[in-house]
């Protein structure tokens, strides 16, 4: 029961990330360059405290240390870029139905065992994915942002994949952002045309994602994923773009469509098929 609430949580932040980058991107008028570099910075900045604070040290790490950084650059810089289009549903299903491909690609390379049940909720969850994005009559989405956020999925993906060996989630997470500070305000120069594009409504949202939803939200999620193991984690994931539409619909007035509706109930029923007991 503590893991479930803890996921719960968990992807109540996840959810909370896409309403927090379409409120200030879109409706703040933010570079969604200078949102992803000052969320980075704030949740840096937030889990550096907690962890002196708390007296773990700071420890650089190996391997792990290398492909979370990378991997959390590369999904923090695609989320943002693609929500300067995608309402905030259509892209965390997007992203996360990325992210249940990489993981379950993982799950399979390592022989993870994987009953029958998850297999066929994965296809079915999936086929939501399929049914968004299908060509149709009335489809106006942007191939340039849907694919910045399959490549934030692919990268959440990895740093999802490398917290499962982290023993220390909060020290991890802690470095894991700290150290991709640099990499991501020389990105800010290169990736920017316009570093006086923001709001003081823009940058408390991105500080509210870095520090709350971000920093805290994925030091639990670390914590967590070593319990689901990397196909439930992957699939469980998929209720985010559930909760995002709610929050788009509340915070944003962004419409629920038919087809939107469809892939909804078919992810969620792909979830519950995969989590029941075999």
């Amino acid at each position: 029961m503590r893991i479930l609430l803890l996921t719960i949580l968990t992807m109540l932040a996840f959810a909370a990330n896409s309403v927090l980058n379409r409120m200030a991107i879109v409706d703040g008028g933010m570079d969604a360059i200078l949102f992803a570099v000052v969320r980075l910075a704030a949740g840096a900045l937030a889990l550096a405290a907690l962890v002196a604070w708390q007296r773990r040290g700071f420890q650089i790490g190996g391997a792990n240390r290398f492909f979370g950084v990378a991997s959390l650059l590369i999904y923090l810089f695609g989320f943002s870029i693609a929500y300067q289009s995608l309402d905030a549903g259509v892209g965390a299903l997007l992203l996360f139905g990325t992210v249940q491909i990489t993981m379950f690609m993982s799950a399979v390379l390592a022989k993870e065992a994987i009953p029958s049940n998850r297999w066929a909720g994965a296809a079915l969850a999936f086929a939501g994915l399929v049914w968004l994005l299908w060509p149709g009559q009335g489809t106006a989405l942007s191939v340039p942002h849907m694919t910045a956020m399959i490549f934030a999925g692919f990268g959440w993906g990895v740093y999802s994949l490398v917290g499962r060996h982290e023993s220390d989630a909060t020290q991890a997470t802690a470095m894991n952002f700290i150290l991709a500070v640099p990499f991501g305000v020389m990105a800010l120069g290169f990736l920017t045309t316009d570093t006086q594009a923001y709001t003081g409504t823009g940058v408390f949202l991105a500080v509210v994602s870095g520090v709350v939803t971000s920093g805290l939200g994925y030091a639990l999620w670390y914590a967590v994923l070593p319990a689901l193991g990397a196909s439930r984690a992957a699939v469980a994931q998929l209720t985010v773009p559930i909760i995002a539409t709610a929050g788009g619909l509340i915070f944003l007035d962004e419409p629920i469509t038919f087809k939107f509706a469809i892939a909804a109930l078919l992810v969620l029923g792909g979830v519950w098929l995969s989590l029941r007991r075999a």
